[in-house]
């Protein structure tokens, strides 16, 4: 086994013992992001300098004895949506193509403090907007397991970086699926927090009611640990929570006897592939052997959470991202006038995908279709909430469902066709909407040798429950077929 391998939990147990250094772990995921980067597009930007004076400083702390514990001296990576303090933070757009910012995302301080080594930038959809990470301006990034389809998105290069073994760990966001998709299309764990349990300070904003920071790691118990360190309440956010931070990792080890799981039927409808059935019938199984009680549930308003969610958040981008308007920061185009320079700045950068769903946003907004859409939108979100609610209050632990409706597709294959690729949220969106925790646990692989995993649904804060239903089914590590 090479060091980049191994999972978070073994890396910082040899790096304990002195197996070898941080140094050596860090050059050899650089090594290893040289050589298979280029085939992938995982990383934006790779910054190989300053991992290796974070590790060289990792070292120098285990050699007095000084170690900062278990992330320490881990090499792992970003998502491009995260602000780092000196290093360019792109959100994937010509937009954001040279902005740098001044400050550290209270996420990524977390990690930096605990002394984690940053090894770049991770590739995503166009200011997270996307399920298939074909809307970067810096480029494709591919499937680890077939470079013909697509790793998911938005969390895209986040996903790929953890499969392909080019970072121990990555953080990413979640808005409507985007880590948990990405986790079930390249075989990773992809855990998608309680709304507040993370601080969203120092993340480009998206969609911000919905906006949350996630991990993707190799295994429960490595997502757990990143999790219980970046979590907690952070004054810059209001909407930040304090409740405890559980041991999520130690979680892991609890089993499931005696916890109530729910199946939804509505998640097992006709439009789901017959393998994915096949897998979530196989974690059944396993968690009533393991000692859970299984029973089939109904989410009655299920089907209006993709269409609720679309209006939602398109309409919190359209107010978010007119912040870009060539003035105050990020791209300017000029012209004759403060207007047509504005027009143009938009233009040129913003990609399709993204003036799509700020056009759609800013008609919802307007002040003739406000209440029909906006207001409506706000209502149906409340009733699935409720509909979560009701399940949770009854007795139930965790909900299974499908994580989407199919494995990955091939790039290229709904760039054309908007609706079929938004229907790929159709499984992860009424998370967000409801505000609740979720995670993705890879089960196998297809006939075509792409993987499949399943989702955990948690009531708020509920992550702990999360980690041991899914610690009960997860097997041996998928490994994608590389060619290098």
């Amino acid at each position: 086994m090479t060091i980049t391998d191994m999972s978070l939990k073994d890396m910082a147990a040899a790096l304990a013992e002195k197996q070898f250094s941080s140094r050596e772990a860090t050059q050899e995921h650089l090594d290893r992001i040289e050589k298979i980067n280029p085939q992938l597009g995982a990383y934006i930007n790779v910054t190989s300098q300053q991992a290796l004076a974070a590790a060289d400083a990792s070292d120098q702390r285990r050699a007095n004895k000084e170690s900062k514990g278990l992330l320490d001296g881990i090499p792992m990576a970003l998502k491009d949506i995260i602000s780092t303090n000196g290093i360019p933070t792109t959100c994937a757009s010509r937009m954001l193509e040279n902005y740098t910012p001044p400050y550290n995302a209270t996420c990524w301080q977390h990690l930096e403090d605990a002394g984690a080594v940053l090894l770049g930038k991770l590739n995503m959809d166009e200011f997270a907007m996307g399920s298939s990470t074909e809307t970067s301006y810096f480029g494709l990034c591919r499937n680890p397991f077939d470079p013909d389809h697509v790793p998911g998105g938005s969390s895209g290069g986040s996903a790929v970086a953890v499969a392909a073994d080019l970072a121990a760990y990555t953080l990413g966001t979640d808005t409507g699926g985007s880590i948990r998709q990405p986790a079930h299309f390249c075989g990773v764990v992809g855990i998608k927090p309680t709304y507040g349990r993370v601080s969203r300070f120092g993340v480009i904003p998206y969609a911000s009611s919905l906006d949350q920071v996630g991990v993707l790691a190799k295994t429960c118990a490595d997502a757990g640990i990143v999790l219980s360190s970046i979590s907690g309440k952070d004054n810059m956010d209001s909407t930040s929570a304090s409740e405890p931070i559980p041991d999520y990792a130690a979680a892991c080890t609890k089993g499931v006897q005696g916890l109530r799981i729910g199946v939804a039927k509505e998640f097992c409808s006709a439009g789901i592939d017959k393998t994915i059935i096949a897998e979530l019938k196989r974690a059944i199984t396993m968690l009533e052997e393991a000692g859970a009680q299984v029973e089939e549930i109904s989410l009655p308003h299920t089907e209006y959470a993709l269409p609720a969610y679309y209006v939602l958040a398109s309409a919190e981008a359209s107010s978010n991202l007119a912040r870009y308007d060539g003035v105050r920061y990020g791209l300017r185009i000029p012209a004759d006038n403060l207007h047509d320079m504005m027009i143009a700045t938009r233009s040129a950068g913003f990609g399709p995908e993204v003036k799509r769903r700020i056009m759609l946003g800013t008609y919802a907004l307007s002040s003739g279709y406000y209440d029909a859409y906006y207001n409506k939108t706000l209502q149906v979100r409340t009733l699935i909430k409720q509909d979560y609610d009701q399940i949770f209050a009854a007795g139930f632990d965790c909900i299974l469902t499908p994580p989407a409706p199919s494995a990955a597709f091939r790039i290229g294959e709904n760039t054309d066709d908007p609706l079929t690729m938004y229907m790929q949220d159709v499984c992860t969106v009424p998370v967000n909407l409801a505000g609740l925790p979720a995670i993705v646990v890879p089960m196998g692989l297809n006939p075509e040798g792409l993987p499949i995993g399943v989702q955990l649904i948690g009531a708020p804060f509920g992550e702990e429950k999360l980690f041991a239903a899914g610690a009960a089914i997860e097997g041996p590590r998928i490994i994608p077929p590389l060619d290098i």
